[in-house]
Formats: C-alpha cells, sequence, structure tokens
C-alpha cells in the first residue's frame, strides 16, 4: 500500500514478478478491495501463487515513527512484517515510509544476537558492470566504531551469500586512503576491520574514497547513514542530470538527432547500464528476518527488482548466512566484549 503510487504499481510488479518467477508465491497486504480491483484490471484474480491478506489501516508516507508502530496496528506494514516474523512468508517487501518500516521491523523482528542497530544496504552500479553494495544508507545517522564493524561483517555475509564470493573485498568511506585520516570513529572502525583482516577473517581492502563507489575498487563500501544517505541521493540526482543533459542536446539540432541515431544501440546499452531501476531493493540488514525496502517512487520494472532481491536473499539464505557470521566473528564472552572496547578507546 505505500510509496507514491500504492497498489497501481506494487500489484502489477507483483503480477509480473511472478511471470518470470515459477517458483515464487506472493502475499499481497493491505486493503483488500483495493487489492482486488487492480488484480481485476489485470485479470489476476484468482492467480495460484498469488493471495491477499487484508489490513485494515495504512502507514502513510508522513506518519511519524510513533503513529506508525503504536497507533497503527493493523497497518499493512505491521501485519507484512508480522507474517515473516511468524514464518508464514520468508520475506516482506515495502515501498512504504522509511522510518516507520524500520522502526517496525526492528520492535517486531527484533535484532540477530550480537547485532546492536540494523542497516539498510543498497546496490549502486560501477565501471565494472558490476554492483557495489554499500551501507547503511540512512538508517543509523551517528554510528560507533562497532557499529561500521558489525556493517562490514553483515555485507561481507550478504554478498558472499548474493554473488558467491567467498570473502568480497570491504572499502571503508572515508575523505582519504590512509590509515591516519577520517574522524576517530573511522579511525577505530578502520583498526578493528585491519584485525579481522589480518586474523583471515573479513577481507578488509582499507580506506576508500567517494569515487571507488563508481569504479567498483571493493564489492562492499561500509559508511554511517548519514554519509551514506547523501550519497546515494547525490548519486540518484547525477544520474537524473545526466539523463536529462544528454536528451535535451540530443535534441538541440538536426546534427546531433542524427548522431543520436546512429548511436542510438549504444545509447540504450548505457541506459539500461546505469538504470537506477535495476539497483532499487535496499535490504534491512541485522534483523531476525529479511525485509526489503523499495524506493518510495518506483515504477513498476523498479519494484519488480526489489522483489526480485528479496527473493534471492531468501533462495541463497541469507539471514543465516548472517548469523553465522556474526557468530563466528563477534565477541561472544563478556571479557571478550570488554577487552575489545578497551582497544576502541585505547586508540
Amino acid at each position: 500500500m505505500g510509496g507514491d503510487h500504492g497498489p497501481s504499481v506494487t500489484v502489477l510488479a507483483a503480477i509480473a514478478f511472478l511471470n518470470r518467477q515459477p517458483d515464487a508465491e506472493l502475499v499481497l497486504v493491505g486493503l483488500q478491495d483495493v487489492i482486488l480491483a487492480e488484480l481485476k484490471k489485470h485479470k489476476a484474480v484468482g492467480h495460484a501463487r498469488l493471495s491477499i491478506l487484508h489490513a485494515s489501516e495504512v502507514v502513510t508516507m508522513d506518519d511519524p515513527v510513533e503513529v506508525a508502530l503504536r497507533r497503527k496496528k493493523d497497518s499493512s506494514m505491521r501485519v507484512a512484517i508480522g507474517l515473516v516474523k511468524d514464518g508464514g512468508v520468508q520475506a516482506c517487501v515495502s515501498a512504504g515510509n522509511t522510518g516507520a518500516l524500520m522502526a517496525i521491523s526492528r520492535y517486531v523482528l527484533k535484532t540477530i544476537a550480537g547485532i546492536e542497530r540494523p542497516a539498510i544496504c543498497g546496490i549502486l552500479p560501477n565501471q565494472k558492470n558490476g554492483p557495489t553494495y554499500m551501507l547503511d544508507l540512512g538508517a543509523n545517522v551517528d554510528c560507533k566504531p562497532q557499529h561500521l564493524h558489525q556493517f562490514a561483517i553483515m555485507g561481507s555475509a550478504l554478498v558472499s551469500a548474493i554473488e558467491g564470493k567467498p570473502k568480497p573485498t570491504i572499502g571503508l568511506l572515508n575523505v582519504g586512503e590512509e590509515a591516519i585520516k577520517g574522524n576517530d570513529i573511522v579511525k577505530q572502525a578502520g583498526e578493528l576491520l585491519r584485525a579481522d583482516s589480518a586474523k583471515g577473517l573479513l577481507n578488509f581492502y582499507g580506506n576508500v574514497e567517494g569515487n571507488d563507489i563508481f569504479e567498483g575498487t571493493t564489492d562492499i563500501v561500509v559508511c554511517d547513514g548519514f554519509v551514506g544517505n547523501v550519497t546515494l541521493k547525490a548519486a540518484e540526482g547525477m544520474g537524473r542530470l545526466v539523463k536529462s543533459g544528454l536528451t535535451a542536446e540530443f535534441k538541440s539540432n538536426f546534427l546531433s538527432m542524427f548522431g543520436a541515431l546512429l548511436a542510438q544501440k549504444a545509447i540504450k546499452s548505457f541506459s539500461a547500464r546505469m538504470n537506477p531501476s535495476r539497483y532499487n531493493g535496499a535490504s534491512l540488514l541485522g534483523l531476525r528476518g529479511l525485509v526489503f525496502k523499495s524506493h518510495g517512487g518506483a515504477d513498476v520494472y523498479a519494484f519488480e527488482w526489489a522483489i526480485r532481491r528479496a527473493f534471492d536473499a531468501a533462495k541463497y539464505d541469507v539471514l543465516s548466512r548472517i548469523s553465522r557470521a556474526i557468530e563466528d566473528l563477534m565477541p561472544t564472552t563478556t571479557s571478550e566484549i570488554l577487552l575489545g572496547s578497551d582497544a576502541v578507546k585505547s586508540m
């Protein structure tokens, strides 16, 4: 029910995804009459792998977190996440209010043992024609070194599962490559990651800068949510600027239009490669259940990609892999935790 477009996008995307993925089953959660009306438009009522679960309330995009969490207990968002908790579904996908989705998910599902804060992990394109996984993209604007350390562990487990890379490379976003650069939090997080890398537990590349995200220097880029969200929105804005600028130039005169015609195949290929819709669907890592956040303004194609990412995460058992990674890498005893805390303080 969420996002800028609601069921007019999410329902059609669900139908399109099921047509491409015969092994999937989807549950549409929300106002039953509204969903049914949308299904009728597309002649999909009674689809064998598509069901409806009625929820009487909807979390709006401008609802405060408190309203979504405490007052709207029968919202489509709350009911859908409840299905994940109860095992009725393996993953939840929403285009709704990000703050509300994170708060409800954390309240209902709780965090994995050893994880203090969930993080939003998304994908950005790079020059190597592959994805750069980046987290956190907005869930935590203020972080401590151990939070960035935990983000790296979760990101490594996710990429290992989805991309089939046993030890994906991890970069810590900073204002320079040198270990002495950055604020105290980033420098201390770097020490924690270097210690894990020396033990062979993580594949820490070192500090990376903003340009490394799109050059594909590392598989994963770790940062706090403030920096991550600003980077994401700036990248989206730049993408729109490039697209609108090229379109205007190609239409400016006859010669430009003729050149665009000659380069049509290359332009289409580049456009498809850089299409932000292909990278839609960010995972809320660190929860005891799979929850994926779609961009609120996603169209049908983009929302279908978000569903696909959730399906792949369930298919490749990402949740269990993250839990095992946390067990292997995080301190387990009180003495180890205190020792790690003292080490960070002394850096």
